[in-house]
């Protein structure tokens, strides 16, 4: 998703920004004739002045930009320094009065000028500051939306140019810099057979087969073959040969539905695969990180690796089933994977991808509470996220650390800090997985069914108008194992009990009172959220299903206490509803397509991305919410209607556009035969990485 950020700040922190460059344009124009003719008093009154008055403008300006708003105390701190600086001149003046030479009378004239000059400077400026409203003109989802139609139209219009074979072989070249892989034109025919959206942007594939370029053919194989042939690993095996597919031994039998769907998925061209051993993550859970550092020497090698101009050979190696090591053989002694389970991974884990002088890395954030500016700016407007993408990064966003189940105590955490070759369904932002579509979702464990199965068969999802007004999400408590109090941190009891038992008031962003069209930030308490006129039309129908699962001790005890809970529901029923809370559980969510599907709209929040996560576009497709869940209220403010344009209506139409947008889009880019297509390139991108003679073949039309 786009970064408008800047966009949005608002005319208050454009014109302070303005104000400070003028005061240091005023500065800069009269030190050089001044400096050299000055008493040191006069000059260090002059640069206290001119501290000050920046100080107190930068104050300003982040206040503009906080969230919420805070400009009340920094508008007295101006006042009071606008005070001081009359106090400063008096000084300074009474000092040059005090000078006798004659020969500096000139010198002394420039003096208060420049005096003069930055005293009238700062007199405007806080006198402006004193005149900025907290009140903002246009909401930020307004342009948001606007802004996230824009991106999305320059996304397509750039993901498939090519209409030919010999286009889409000319755009390979232009993005990645060499030729395709033998067995392209396969997949451009299987992909336009079945009228493929996207032809030519796979950059997710790209990404993250990159960093394997820094091995050899052989060593990927035998990382392979190390981490499939110890079952403790929980890693499955599906083995190509001579264009069949099979499931390896060991397959847990809880798990064996997963590589069963992923056979099931690449069955219709798998006779174009050469022979090749995989390895599928059967937990939630991410599997691999790598540090920083040594991350970004297996790009800087792939990013010259593969640039193949003209290919030697347009077929697979012949040996390749011989290349692939025996698993047969005993595992080693050690597992590439470690057990961290029930464990805070953040700074061992999940922030080990990010740059050392980032936040993550820098900084320990100990109280999950309060909600820190800085943590939101780079890819938030006020309460609203602006940047889908960024707002899944730990690396600006240290207190995530006790802000989702995975990072605060996984229930199932065998991990690697060394790159191996797994394929897993999600991963959160800094994993070296690599990403294929979810079995979950090509088997339909969850499926968009809306037909009743009555004798007259009905539809079940009714138009957007015709449903209730409710937000609603039923769900277990599995993002991560809770002792020791952590389940206060996860993002699944932090939902309910925002929705159900919270107890201290929220800024939420709402109508004016008075000003027709402009709208500011109001806290209002428990009671008065379910009660005020733009919020009381909706309803939060948030609950944990069947009590307490993954939990420890008294934290069992605590939760119950804390939550009531509700049945579980026939799935079918959710469509009833015009608002579908998505949220993670220990890995990602495995429905939130049969939303998008739907004629509800969808609220995410989620820590983990999926294959399909730069092919959607957030306030397009879908509403997105930060994992700290602060700008819910906002959010709802908004779609809940009545609120700026003299209509009763215009955040439930502009929601109604959204879930249709949504709906139109999964129909077209998010179907079993879209899953097929990127899984068919995905490897055979892959086996041409474990082939021996992989800097000499390609696809030669």
């Amino acid at each position: 998703m786009c970064d408008i950020n800047s966009t949005l700040k608002g005319a208050p922190a454009i014109v302070i920004s303005g104000s400070m460059f003028l005061l240091a344009s005023v500065v800069l124009s009269v030190a050089g004739a001044i400096l050299s003719n000055i008493s040191s008093l006069a000059l260090a009154m002059i640069v206290s002045l001119m501290y000050i008055s920046i100080t107190s403008f930068k104050s300003l300006e982040a206040a503009a930009d906080s969230f919420p708003p805070t400009l009340g105390l920094p508008r007295t701190v101006s006042l009071i320094l606008l005070l001081f600086s009359f106090w400063l001149y008096v000084l300074v003046n009474a000092n040059i009065g005090n000078q006798r030479s004659q020969v500096a009378q000139r010198p002394m004239i420039r003096s208060r000028l420049a005096l003069y000059a930055l005293l009238t400077t700062t007199s405007i400026l806080v006198i402006f500051a004193t005149n900025l409203s907290d009140n903002i003109d246009m909401h930020p989802i307004d342009m948001l939306i606007k802004a996230a139609t824009g991106y999305h139209d320059d996304w397509l219009a750039q993901a498939t140019t090519s209409q030919t074979l010999g286009q889409a072989v000319q755009e390979y070249r232009r993005r990645y810099a060499g030729r395709p892989p033998p067995g392209f034109d396969e997949w451009y025919k299987y992909a336009t057979a079945r009228n493929s959206v996207i032809i030519d942007d796979y950059d997710s594939i790209h990404n993250d087969l990159l960093p394997f370029w820094a091995f050899g053919p052989q060593a990927i194989r035998e990382r392979t073959r190390d981490i499939l042939s110890d079952p403790w690993n929980e890693v499955a095996e599906v083995s190509i040969r001579s264009g069949i597919a099979e499931i390896g031994p060991s397959v847990l039998p809880t798990h064996r539905w997963m590589v069963e769907g992923a056979i099931a998925m690449l069955q219709g061209f798998v006779e174009w695969l050469p022979d090749m051993d995989l390895a599928f993550n059967i937990n939630d859970e991410s599997r691999v990180a790598i540090s920083y550092d040594v991350l970004e020497s297996y790009r800087s090698i792939g990013m010259k690796a593969g640039s193949l101009d003209v290919a030697k050979h347009t077929r697979w190696s012949n040996d390749r089933a011989q290349s692939w090591p025996s698993k047969d053989e005993a595992p080693p002694s050690q597992s590439r994977f470690k057990d961290f389970s029930f464990t805070n991974t953040f700074y061992s884990h999940g922030s080990i991808a990010c740059p050392p002088n980032s936040p993550a890395r820098r900084d320990h954030v100990w109280d999950p509470r309060p909600l820190f500016n800085a943590y939101l700016t780079p890819h938030s407007v006020g309460s609203f996220v602006s940047n889908w993408t960024l707002a899944a990064s730990p690396c600006h966003q240290p207190d995530l650390a006790n802000l989702h189940g995975f990072y605060l105590s996984p229930a199932s955490f065998k991990t690697a800090t060394d790159l191996l070759p797994v394929f897993s369904q999600s991963k959160a932002h800094g994993y070296t997985d690599i990403l294929y579509p979810s079995p979950w979702n090509y088997m339909e464990k969850v499926k968009y069914d809306p037909l009743s199965k009555d004798p007259s068969p009905k539809d079940l999802d009714p138009p957007f108008s015709q449903k209730k007004n409710i937000l609603f999400w039923r769900g277990a408590t599995s993002e991560g194992l809770s002792d020791y109090g952590t389940w206060k941190g996860m993002t699944r009891q932090r939902l309910v009990h925002l929705a159900n038992n919270a107890t201290l008031s929220v800024p939420v962003l709402l109508p004016h009172k008075s000003k027709y069209g402009n709208f500011r930030y109001q806290y209002l308490s428990p009671a008065a959220l379910s009660s005020h006129p733009h919020l009381s039309n909706l309803t939060l129908d948030i609950s944990i299903v069947d009590g307490i699962a993954r939990c420890r001790g008294p934290d069992c005890l605590d939760q119950e206490s804390e939550f009531s809970f509700a049945s579980p529901v026939e799935f079918q029923s959710h469509w009833q509803n015009r608002y579908l809370m998505d949220v993670d559980g220990a890995g990602f969510s495995g429905r939130f397509l049969p939303f998008l599907q739907s004629r509800s709209l969808p609220f995410k929040a989620a820590l983990f991305r999926e294959w399909y996560d730069s092919r959607i576009t957030a306030w397009k497709h879908f509403v997105p919410i930060d994992i700290r869940l602060h700008g819910l209220w906002s959010t709802l403010g908004y779609f809940g209607g009545g609120w700026g344009d003299g209509s009763e209506d215009k955040g439930l139409r502009e929601a109604e556009k959204i879930a249709e947008a949504g709906r139109d889009w999964a129909g077209k880019m998010l179907r079993k035969e879209d899953m097929e297509i990127y899984f068919f390139r995905l490897l055979l991108e892959w086996g041409r990485l474990t082939d021996d003679r992989r800097d000499e073949i390609g696809f030669e039309l």
